[in-house]
């Protein structure tokens, strides 16, 4: 069994879907995960272990290019290569990792975000939450306009916050907006129906661009409107235009004379070239041809590593906080029984799919909030004692695992590896464990939205605030028989009453403590064993100044990316 798991490791391609955005045809930015397991009997020392792990990868040499710094140089062309497939750029009715990487750079949005997860200016030159938290006024900048020419004004960011509003798969951004008043061509106010901190984050580049009202607001449905990926039609607001788009083929992006910022963009033009091989992304990367990739697979960091060409690193995107675990579906008789989930926890090994099967590219995972989160509690309780400390729990219990049988789903086939180190797991316990295998991703979404699993692999993003990205696997009203809502079940009136209330607290500090809390209940409960948090490795030449490592990698816009001569 360790040697079929470590061939797919070594092959593996994460190939799963991006969480929320199925319909996107994209394969996953994160290599393979993997995380790092504690000792049962020395949890502090072990919390500090994994802490170390995600802040070594936080403070790489990414900023570090070894380029000589003359300073910003403007001009020159950046090619990407990616292996994601966008089906559109109009990031008001569309979500994913394909759409928001060309999308942010050819829209802008009201706010950027800084690493600390602070706002900071962008369209909005200033804002204001109201003493009662029921409206958040925005002053946007002077003088802004399209890549046609039109003032960008006050009713273009209503006319955006209102169509994503109806349309984005995240409903909970903007389920809290009663109201938008725009009193002038410059000023937002934005009317809630009860106190919403995440309004801010929601204003993110890759959740709200602003898309003119001129051109969209048309009669047209805009979930299909031929401006959203026509070049002779589409007009953004970004920091780049759109000269070329042929669609699984290449995006090229040329500079913005007139963008609003001052001497901004830097580079000339931006190349996207869609390439389905990571191999051949690899390769342009080693040749010095790839500008800036993400290398998809393990074996392909790993690979990229020991160039010294190349520079790699995990910074950035901490914001999207991918995390696999393994879901339980608690409508299952035998997974209903909390020890039993107790006893997997124990008995799963997170070092050894960070080092083994991840060969040492993912962390660890203890919550579902991502360890680069500022709401993430490191100090929940992590299981992990080991399979003849589950072993023991079962039969405390009076629990028989041999009367058991469980089958494991997972979305091939990126999951495979993790699919079938959980089956040995189960039985090296002492349950009868197999796989279940489904042919492709729409039908293990089917199975696992329809209850009709027992427990799954699963790969689901924070995106950035947790009530965009994670309250929707943990609140009971939430079970609703749709792809990465409460697919297991999960009933718990007190993690629902806070997570209500964090969701309407505005005071930083007490929302930190409101999800420490739940995450405390959650892994008390077990509906889910977290597993790891596979990073959005990226590689890049060292002449890329300025690489995209913020809080939303390349899903923010590249004006401040340089190329040293």
């Amino acid at each position: 069994m360790l040697a079929l798991l470590l061939s797919f490791a070594l092959v593996a391609v994460a190939c799963g879907s991006d969480d929320d955005d199925a319909s996107d045809d994209s394969s996953s930015s994160a290599s393979t995960s993997s995380s790092a397991d504690e000792p049962a009997e020395d949890d502090d020392e072990s919390t500090a272990d994994m802490s170390d792990q995600a802040e070594e990868a936080e403070n790489s040499d990414a900023g570090d290019s070894g380029a000589v710094d003359t300073g910003p140089v403007a001009g020159g062309t950046m090619l990407i290569q990616s292996t994601q497939v966008p089906r559109h750029l109009n990031g008001t009715v569309q979500s994913g990792y394909a759409t928001a990487v060309p999308g942010t750079q050819l829209n802008a949005s009201p706010l950027l975000f800084d690493e600390n997860f602070q706002p900071q200016p962008y369209l909005a030159e200033s804002w204001e939450i109201a003493d009662d938290g029921l409206s958040v006024t925005l002053n946007l900048v002077q003088g802004a306009v399209f890549h046609d020419g039109e003032a960008i004004t006050s009713e273009d960011v209503k006319f955006s916050m209102e169509t994503s509003k109806a349309n984005h798969p995240f409903k909970t951004m903007f389920a809290a907006v009663d109201t938008i008043d725009t009193p002038d061509d410059h000023t937002v106010v934005i009317n809630l129906s009860e106190p919403h901190p995440a309004i801010l984050l929601a204003m993110s580049p890759g959740l709200l661009p602003v898309i003119p009202e001129h051109v969209y607001n048309d009669g047209q449905e805009i979930k299909e409107h031929p401006c959203n990926a026509g070049t002779d039609c589409f007009v953004g607001s970004g920091p780049f235009t759109l000269a070329e788009y042929e669609a699984g083929s290449i995006i090229r992006l040329e500079a913005f004379e007139d963008f609003f910022i001052p001497e901004r963009p830097y580079l000339d033009e931006i190349i996207i070239e869609i390439v389905p091989d990571p191999a051949t992304i690899v390769l342009g990367l080693e040749n010095g041809d790839t500008d800036l990739a993400l290398p998809n697979g393990a074996a392909n960091v790993v690979r990229l590593q020991d160039d010294e060409n190349v520079i790699v690193t995990a910074d950035g995107h901490a914001a999207v906080g991918p995390i696999q675990w393994l879901e339980f579906n608690l409508a299952d008789e035998d997974l209903s029984n909390v020890e039993v989930r107790r006893a997997i926890a124990d008995a799963v090994d997170r070092q050894f799919l960070a080092d083994v099967i991840d060969q040492g590219t993912t962390f660890p995972a203890t919550t579902g909030i991502h360890p680069g989160s500022p709401f993430h509690n490191p100090d929940t309780e992590h299981y992990g004692a080991g399979v003849e400390a589950a072993q023991q729990r079962l039969a405390d219990a009076g629990i028989d695992p041999s009367s058991i049988s469980f089958a494991v789903d997972y979305i091939p086939p990126a999951q495979l590896a993790y699919a079938e180190y959980i089956v040995q797991v189960l039985g090296d316990i002492g349950f009868d464990a197999e796989l279940n295998t489904v042919p492709d991703f729409p039908s293990w979404a089917t199975r696992v939205a329809g209850g009709e699993h027992q427990m799954t692999i699963n790969n689901v993003w924070n995106w950035g605030d947790p009530v965009i990205g994670v309250h929707r696997t943990y609140l009971s009203t939430n079970n609703v028989g749709v792809i990465w809502t409460n697919n297991t079940g999960y009933n718990n009136a007190d993690v629902d009453a806070l997570l209500a209330q964090a969701g309407a607290e505005y005071d930083f500090d007490t929302r930190v403590d409101l999800y420490g809390q739940a995450q405390e209940i959650i892994s008390q409960d077990v509906p889910i064993v977290y597993l790891t948090t596979p990073p959005f490795w990226q590689a890049f030449q060292p002449r890329v100044q300025n690489p995209p490592i913020g809080i939303w990698g390349q899903l923010g816009p590249m004006h401040e990316v340089w190329l040293a001569e």
